[in-house]
């Protein structure tokens, strides 16, 4: 039973935090992530982010992004259509430490040339991050502990030539019960729904987000509420 509080973040392992995850499980918990940010805004926060970061850039420029935890590279795909709808120059790469992942995510982007992959665990293999203009980070952060986000964030800040998107959950004593909810009724995989329920309960408050910034010394940064329950941060190193 995953237990919520509002006063701490949860420190409960998600499944999906494994490794060795592969296999069908892995695919239908991919499937189930996809409609939850299909439906529930996720991609559409991170492409906002990435907006306001490219404000000022000529966009013949080529801006390489860098999507850590990658997942399956769903989120670069999207990337990839925004780039070509908006006539931006994109070079996209995705990494993450679960190689079974990276195999489905290199399948799905075929199409895509401008994408590549990289197995990196970002915590442990830092100096092995390629050059990069922006990093992305969905759903990415409430996995770890404080110190070890605050640690992971100055390694990035100090690579991103332009800036960060941070896309992640708010820590809501009703987006938890409301997921409850719709988790069993549309949700196929139980992974999919315990993970979510500890995702929610490690998320954060605002007061949080804002804490970690001033640790970090983000140089320029913005906090934003977005539906469903997220939280949008946007930092600009390149002021």
């Amino acid at each position: 039973m995953v237990v919520f509080s509002a006063k701490y973040r949860s420190e409960a392992v998600e499944i999906m935090d494994d490794f060795n995850l592969q296999g069908g499980e892995m695919k239908r918990l991919l499937s189930d992530l996809r409609w939850v940010n299909k439906w529930l805004g996720g991609t559409e926060i991170s492409l906002q982010g990435i907006g306001m970061l490219l404000n000022g850039i000529p966009k013949e420029k080529t801006i390489t992004l860098l999507d850590i935890g990658c997942g399956d590279g769903e989120l670069l795909r999207q990337c990839a259509r925004y780039a070509q709808k908006k006539g931006h120059r994109f070079r996209l790469i995705g990494i993450d430490a679960n190689e079974h992942i990276l195999e489905e995510a290199k399948i799905r982007s075929k199409a895509f040339p401008a994408i590549s992959f990289q197995k990196i665990d970002v915590l442990s293999e830092a100096y092995l991050l390629p050059e990069f203009d922006i990093a992305l980070c969905t759903l990415f952060l409430h996995h770890f502990k404080h110190e070890e986000i605050v640690q992971l964030l100055q390694k990035i800040m100090e690579r991103a030539k332009v800036g960060m998107v941070i896309n992640d959950l708010e820590r809501s004593r009703i987006a938890f019960w409301l997921f409850k909810v719709i988790s069993h009724l549309f949700l196929k995989t139980k992974t999919a729904r315990y993970d979510g329920l500890v995702s929610i309960a490690s998320g954060f408050t605002k007061q949080e987000i804002k804490n970690i910034a001033q640790q970090v010394n983000a140089p320029s940064s913005t906090v934003t509420w977005k539906w469903a329950f997220r939280y949008q941060w946007v930092i600009k190193t390149n002021i």
